[in-house]
């Protein structure tokens, strides 16, 4: 009886032991995720701006996304850090999130709808309170500086490229597959779109400013790179980005208080005007800049897609139509256009439309508590860190190319919402510090 004990036991031990050193394998690679957070916050970033919109691996964003969401919850609480802090914005996000999933809860699935959903309000609102727990010290911040600036070289070359016709030199290759996305005939990028394309090169552009005036990168291919951004806007053929990208120029002259930089500006202002002369050259090349400034299809089309959605808001004025509604129903209440989908091109009208007044409201309110932030204090140790001054000066800028363009475009890119929101959670994050330091 005793023998049988101690055999027991031999195998009790040695079943304890293999199940300890599977725990120990399973959790290598949590370990690795929780490593280095920033740089696991970074590639989920990446794989939303280079994601393929038709093969089966497109899903690789939603993989990116779920690892960076395990990665930084496990190691908050193996350090044991608070998972939520609630912020004046997280309320409107909530709210919007929330009216979302309500509208489309009781419908048949639909991948386009929840991808949407997800690209508008949950991995963008997610983000900006995972950025509290990633980007805690200059080193994590600086990853962040380097990422904005690699990814904008990338997109201005991309761009460039487009519009010299070197279409050899541009990848990944499906941008240029004309089934795929919007304005095949633009520089549209990996997003597939020319509007996002530019408000994205806009909103790195500014942090690149940021980075020249701060001192941190300096040198020939600083110049060069801020000399691109110009070209890379035009190659948009994009009235509205064109509009944003001269107002933000003019915005930041008006705020630089540093010669050298007032002069760079102006310079750049120079260079976008001979890039116009030049591309407004008469040309047999579809999409050209002369031929995009005199086209009236796209104004017309904005009229008359505007007057349906205010009917369609007229009819569900307070509960709106429901969260992606408004595509198959528009083409009801527009005529002259024979598409089976039509699409509102305004942020501001989709909300009114498929959320009513409440939805649009919220989002109002989301914005202002986001135009809030760049009045948060900045702790003693980060005055002359990312988060300084400056980038709390810059931060209207940024938030007035995004309002500029949502007017002309529905907001639905992953992308340009993860960073915009990143970049909120990183002075939200600043601004708790602040508090905790008084």
């Amino acid at each position: 009886m005793q023998s049988i004990t101690l055999d027991q036991a031999r195998r009790g031990g040695t079943a304890e032991e293999l199940g300890l050193r599977m725990l120990q394998a399973l959790m290598h690679p949590l370990r690795w995720l929780m490593a280095a957070p920033s740089l696991l916050f970074l590639a989920a970033l990446t794989a939303m701006l280079l994601r393929h919109p038709d093969v089966s691996f497109y899903e690789i964003d939603r993989v990116a996304f779920v690892l960076l969401v395990i990665g930084v919850v496990g190691r908050a609480i193996v350090l044991r850090e608070p998972l939520l802090v609630i912020e004046r914005a997280t309320w409107p996000m909530l709210g919007l999130a929330t009216l979302a999933l309500a509208s489309v809860a009781g419908r048949p699935f639909d991948n386009e709808t929840w991808c949407l959903l997800a690209g508008k309000y949950l991995v963008p609102f997610t983000l900006f309170h995972l950025a509290r727990l990633v980007f805690t010290d200059d080193v994590e911040l600086r990853r962040f500086e380097v990422f904005a600036l690699i990814v904008l070289a990338y997109l201005s070359f991309t761009a460039i490229a487009f519009l010299s016709g070197a279409h050899s030199l541009i990848f990944p290759r499906f941008i240029l597959d004309e089934s795929l996305g919007h304005h095949a005939d633009r520089a549209r990028g990996p997003l597939l779109q020319a509007v996002a394309n530019g408000v994205s090169l806009n909103l790195l552009g500014l942090l690149a400013v940021h980075a020249y005036r701060r001192g941190t990168v300096r040198g020939a291919k600083m110049a060069l790179l801020l000399a691109s951004v110009p070209l890379a806007i035009l190659a948009t053929m994009t009235r509205a980005v064109w509009l944003s990208f001269g107002g933000t120029v003019v915005a930041l002259i008006f705020q630089c208080k540093n010669r050298v930089l007032c002069r760079s500006l102006i310079a750049l202002l120079v260079l976008g005007a001979v890039g116009l002369a030049v591309i407004a050259i008469p040309s047999d090349s579809e999409g050209a800049l002369n031929e995009r400034l005199e086209e009236r299809g796209p104004v017309d089309y904005r009229a008359a897609v505007y007057a349906g959605g205010w009917e369609m808001f007229l009819e569900h004025p307070l509960t709106g139509w429901g969260f992606n509604r408004m595509p198959a129903e528009l083409p009801r209440h527009v005529e002259g256009y024979k598409e089976k989908m039509l699409y509102p091109h305004n942020t501001y009208l989709e909300l009114l439309v498929e959320h009513g007044i409440f939805g649009l409201g919220l989002y109002l309110w989301l914005m202002w508590e986001l135009w809030r932030l760049r009045r948060g204090a900045i702790p003693v140790g980060e005055r002359d860190g990312f988060l300084d001054r400056d980038f709390h000066l810059l931060w209207p800028i940024v938030l007035a190319v995004y309002w500029v363009n949502a007017a002309m475009v529905v907001m639905s890119y992953q992308f340009v919402n993860g960073l915009l929101f990143t970049m909120a959670g990183l002075l939200a994050a600043q601004n708790r510090r602040a508090e905790a330091a008084c």
